[in-house]
């Protein structure tokens, strides 16, 4: 079962492209936040930030057959987060401990609800089934927090942390798939599917909701 290809285009590179910047952007920064957590230099906190902004979109990309990736299309962004590492080794060191794990947090839910609607709309695009586009949506939005963790020598938060992550992706991802198959506008529908993803992790933290062990 696939998606009528015209209700996915329209304006919808322009919106894809916004939502891609400000998701990398934002995992950028929890990536720098967890770096400098573990007092890395300025090169490690780097690879740590790009791992983290680019890691999910490039296997979403390599598994779509997008060329080329993202990355390398706007490599801009690579030199804005080498910028943000350098800066942020700086500012980081006078900000509270607790301040810098809301960061943390809040940047990763923003980067985990822009890149899981966003991943799921690109496999729609390629006229990849529902099914298959949640689960593009959330390899977008988990992985590159995978490598971050790893990186940092950490055990990967999907599987220390019982608090919902991958979860909240995987209902906001089926609430946009929905309301495209019920012909909303895409602008509604991603913007409903990633404050959802937001909202429901935010929340998760905030009254320390767990799932079943």
């Amino acid at each position: 079962m696939h998606l009528p290809l015209e209700l996915l285009m329209g304006r919808l590179p322009l919106i894809l492209h916004i939502m891609e910047v400000i998701g990398v952007l934002a995992f950028a920064v929890s990536g720098v936040v967890d770096a400098r957590k573990q007092r890395l230099d300025v090169v490690g906190t780097f690879v740590v930030a790009f791992a983290t902004a680019f890691g999910g979109g490039t296997l979403r990309d390599v598994l779509l057959d997008r060329r080329p990736f993202y990355w390398v299309d706007h490599e801009g962004y690579v030199l804005l987060i080498f910028l943000m590492s350098f800066g942020a080794s700086f500012v980081l060191r006078v900000v509270s401990r607790v301040a810098s794990e809301r960061t943390l947090i809040v940047a990763d839910a923003i980067g985990l609800g822009l890149f899981s609607v966003t991943g799921a709309s690109l496999a729609l695009v390629a006229q990849m089934t529902p099914t298959v586009a949640v689960m593009m949506g959330i390899i977008s939005a988990v992985f590159g927090g995978v490598l971050r963790d790893v990186l940092c020598n950490e055990v990967p938060m999907i599987l220390r942390d019982r608090s919902p992550y991958a979860t909240c992706s995987f209902v906001g991802c089926w609430i946009y798939v929905g309301m495209t198959w019920l012909d909303v506008h895409q602008e509604a529908a991603l913007l409903t599917g990633a404050l959802a993803i937001i909202a429901m992790r935010l929340v998760s933290v905030r009254y320390g909701w767990k799932l079943p062990s």
